[in-house]
């Protein structure tokens, strides 16, 4: 099983260790790629202010970014999974799980990334500010930028199993799982269910969405839970306790469609 997840806006700083080693990072396809990014962003924070929080979408509160980005070269990496912070990452709770089943997030997470593409949660890496969203002035549009060296090494990386795509839609435009990998792939929206005046109403709400989703993920690590295709993986959900509904595609080359309804929201 593969987990398609986005990182958090906010990362954690501090600590101490060895700077960025670019070459010890997963998926070395993508080398080249975070190159060129890593290169433009710090050029353009190291350069105008002014211009790098344009371009990064920062308010004037958010100027010790541009600052941070400056420093990417030499600034101390940690594990992805202890710099991702945020309603998600909380709730999935990396640091609290057992061994077994932190021996299977570091196979099965893959968090995608502005700056790095995607990386394993084991992956060290500084502290950054750079969403998928942006565009730099000489790379263009990061989401569409990484659509070439994505395609070439995430098929490989999906493997044969599940691939469970959790990603908000500026993350999944960086790479649409195709063919026979998309007929693998599941993606998940989180549904709340209220009945008004006797009548079930439903919605999507953003933060609850994320920290739904990152409790899933926790309970089907500590689980033990291998699914290999999306019904399989309907079929776990709900052993666990998850009420959830199923849309199998019309056509064995698409993603499965599945809705996770809660009752309450926390």
């Amino acid at each position: 099983m593969l987990v398609l997840l986005p990182p958090s806006e906010g990362k954690a700083a501090g600590g101490s260790g060895a700077p960025l080693k670019p070459e010890t990072l997963s998926l070395p396809g993508l080398a080249g790629a975070r190159s060129a990014v890593l290169e433009e962003l710090v050029e353009l924070c190291v350069g105008d202010e002014f211009k790098a929080r344009e371009v990064l979408g920062l308010s004037e509160g958010l100027r010790g970014e541009v600052a941070k980005n400056a420093e990417l070269r030499t600034a101390v990496a940690r594990p992805a999974g202890e710099i991702y912070t945020g309603v998600l990452y909380d709730a999935l709770g990396l640091a609290t799980l057992p061994e077994p089943a932190v021996a299977s997030a570091e196979r099965s997470l893959l968090v995608f990334s502005g700056l790095w593409g995607a990386v394993r949660v084991t992956d060290r890496i500084p502290s950054y500010r750079c969403s998928m969203g942006v565009r730099l002035p000489g790379l263009g549009a990061l989401g569409a930028y990484w659509r070439e060296p994505m395609a070439s090494v995430l098929p490989e990386a999906a493997g044969e199993g599940l691939v469970l795509d959790l990603r908000s839609s500026a993350y999944a435009s960086a790479w649409k799982p195709k063919g026979e990998v998309a007929g693998r792939t599941a993606t998940v929206r989180v549904l709340h269910s209220q009945r008004v005046d006797g009548v079930e109403k439903r919605s999507v709400v953003s933060h609850f969405n994320k920290a739904t989703k990152g409790r899933l993920v926790r309970d089907l690590l500590l689980a033990g839970a291998a699914p290999g295709s999306p019904a399989e993986l309907v079929t776990a959900l709900r052993d666990l306790g998850y009420a959830v509904e199923a849309e199998a595609p019309a056509k064995p080359a698409k993603a499965w469609s599945l809705d996770v309804v809660v009752t309450q929201v926390h």
